[in-house]
Parts: structure tokens; C-alpha cells; sequence
């Protein structure tokens, strides 16, 4: 099974969600091009943008000016692309600063880390993808390793599927029929592969990912409610498939995920 991209686009928003009356779609369409970069880009140039985005050549040229302009993205004129610029840079470090459940939770990820050899990471939604905000391993940890910013789909991380659990079910069902047809061709049996995954939730208080992001990543996710500010988060502990499998994650791991996220807030 081939893994998704990132689906970030104002195409790909629940359109039962939004308030017509108050939203501005130029500034929605700003946002889907700053969400165009992937981990691990660092230039893009207008056909990208239209590829990734659905805009139009020229709503993508105008925007793409207005943001230069700005200071969120900067032109190289040699190579005729664009990178992301240091307006971007203040805005992450600005959540990041704001962000007091990073620094309650990071010696308990240390901790939790060094204890089952792997990794683990904080992360909320942003659009139709999870946003890694924190990622700590141990040292021996060996999984593939994101960084903050990274992003994931909602589909196939433990992360997205145990945001998608606790979602009402109207949300949680317009949701999947945007991811459904946003991962085209894919979509139905993505989304059925998610569904098993969300119905674990029920039972286990968890959500598992098992080689479906990565062919050698297993990974199992809990979410939970910050207090200080009712903000839905997500803890996730990732490992090797190679040396972690299954049975590793549903009886070691999951448990003291379950209970570190007890500890940093309200689980939901």
C-alpha cells in the first residue's frame, strides 16, 4: 500500500465546517501555499504549487508575490523557485514558545524514550494532516525520525487515527469522506484500513499503526485534552517494525502511553 501525501489544501476542509460568512478564502489560499512544502523541501516553484494546491497560475503568481512581500517566502531568482523565509520561522517559533505543555511533557517523553528504547512525540492536527510539535528517542532508538514541523497523514500515522477516535461522528465521518477523496485511487481502502484501526480506539483506549506509514515504522498513538487550554493533542511512540512488533506495542508500549497521557492532561 502506497502512502498519501500530505493533503493540506482548502479543497480538502470539510466545507460543512465553514461559516461562508466569515472565512476569507484569499488568506485560506496564503496558507495552502505556505502548506505546500513538504519535510525535507526547501524550494518550490510555481507548477508545484499548482499541483499541489488546485489554484489557478495566476492566484498562485499573486499570491506567491504577496507572501515574498511579506517576508514568508523568498525568491531565488537563479533558480526561479521559492523557499520558505524567516516569517514562516517566527510563527513556528511563536506556538512553540506559547506551547507550556511542551515543557511539562518533555522530561516525561525523555524518560519514556529511554525506558522502551524508542521514540516518542507531541502532535496536533493542522488541515487534514498531524503536525509533529516534539519528537525525543532514546539513544538507541533506531526508527526513522521527524522532526518538528513534520507532517503526517491522517490515514495511515497512529497519531491521525487517534485523532479521528475522538472525534464526534458527523466530524469524524466528513473528515474521512475528504481524506477518501483527496487519496483518490487509494482512498476507500485507506480509509477502511484507518476505520479498523479507529475501532481499536473502543476497546484499547489507543490507536496502532503497523507498517502502514512506513514499511519498517510500527507506532501506536493517545490522544488527550491539555487542561490548560483544552487543546486536543497527541502522544506517539514509534520503533522499528524490524525489532518492535506487534505484540511489543499492544502489551509494553501502549499501556505507558496510556498512563503518561493520563499524567500530562485529560484523556479522551
Amino acid at each position: 500500500m502506497s502512502k498519501p501525501a500530505s493533503t493540506t489544501s482548502l479543497s480538502a476542509r470539510p466545507s460543512d465546517s465553514i461559516d461562508e460568512r466569515k472565512f476569507v478564502t484569499a488568506l485560506a489560499r496564503g496558507l495552502d501555499l505556505l502548506r505546500a512544502f513538504r519535510p525535507g523541501e526547501t524550494l518550490l516553484g510555481n507548477r508545484d504549487f499548482v499541483e499541489r494546491t488546485g489554484l489557478p497560475k495566476a492566484t498562485v503568481n499573486r499570491l506567491a508575490y504577496t507572501l515574498t512581500v511579506l517576508g514568508y517566502l523568498r525568491f531565488d531568482e537563479a533558480l526561479g523557485k521559492y523557499a520558505l523565509d524567516a516569517g514562516v520561522l517566527s510563527l513556528g517559533f511563536a506556538l512553540l514558545a506559547g506551547t507550556d505543555t511542551l515543557e511539562l511533557a518533555r522530561p516525561h517523553m525523555r524518560s519514556f524514550a529511554r525506558e522502551v528504547g524508542a521514540a516518542v512525540s507531541l502532535g496536533c492536527r493542522d488541515g487534514m494532516d498531524m503536525v509533529y510539535l516534539e519528537t525525543i528517542r532514546s539513544e538507541t532508538a533506531l526508527t526513522l525520525g521527524l522532526a518538528s514541523g513534520s507532517k503526517l497523514s491522517m490515514l495511515t500515522s497512529s497519531m491521525g487515527r487517534a485523532y479521528l477516535a475522538v472525534q464526534p461522528a458527523d466530524v469524524r465521518a466528513a473528515l474521512l469522506a475528504e481524506l477518501r477523496r483527496a487519496a483518490g485511487d487509494e482512498g476507500t481502502e485507506l480509509v477502511a484500513a484507518a476505520q479498523k484501526e479507529i475501532d481499536v480506539f473502543a476497546k484499547e483506549g489507543c490507536c496502532y499503526s503497523f507498517r502502514d506509514w512506513h514499511d519498517d515504522v510500527n507506532a501506536v498513538a493517545v490522544p488527550f485534552t491539555d487542561p490548560r487550554d483544552g487543546r486536543l493533542l497527541v502522544l506517539s511512540c514509534s520503533g522499528p517494525a524490524s525489532s518492535m512488533g506487534e505484540s511489543v506495542f499492544r502489551e509494553m508500549v501502549a499501556p505507558r502511553l496510556r498512563a503518561l497521557a493520563r499524567r500530562l492532561g485529560d484523556s479522551t
